[in-house]
């Protein structure tokens, strides 16, 4: 398999509460992984939602933002947002290979997701869900979006 370790990333971006842990494609092939939208039935490989995903058959929580919900949405307009960001998730992640980055003292959240920084090229895929809109930047609790 082929192995990408994360790179330097700016302290500024992510204010230095990360450090680096290794990502290593699921592909035999040399290709990149593919990753569709969950199913029903094994999860290894796919976007749950706008901040969560299945990576090499850990769940994984985009640990720098807050995605609207599509499984338990509060309003009609919390499902469209999170139906948009779900869509965008899937785009980013297939767009090629990324690093992932672990938040330093927190490994995993209270549901054990693996709290994760999608980054390539230096830039956070989670920062790219805010400045289009479809996500905001965690601020250490979940906030109304209706």
């Amino acid at each position: 398999m082929k192995s990408f370790l994360t790179g330097a990333i700016s302290a500024a971006v992510l204010l230095g509460a990360i450090s680096s842990v290794p990502y290593v494609e699921a592909a035999q092939s040399g290709q990149p992984a593919k990753y569709p939208k969950c199913t029903s039935g094994a999860r290894y490989n796919c976007v749950v939602d706008g901040d969560t995903l299945w990576i090499n058959g850990q769940k994984v929580r985009v640990a720098d933002i807050d995605a609207p919900e599509i499984s338990t949405p509060k309003c009609a307009s919390e499902l469209a947002l999170g139906d948009k960001a779900t869509e965008r998730l899937i785009e980013l992640v297939n767009e090629g290979p990324f690093q992932l980055q672990a938040w330093l003292g927190r490994d995993t959240d209270r549901y054990g997701r693996k709290l994760r920084v999608l980054v390539r090229d230096g830039r956070s895929l989670g920062d790219r869900l805010v400045s289009e809109g479809l996500a905001r930047t965690w601020s250490g609790r979940r906030e109304p979006w209706c």
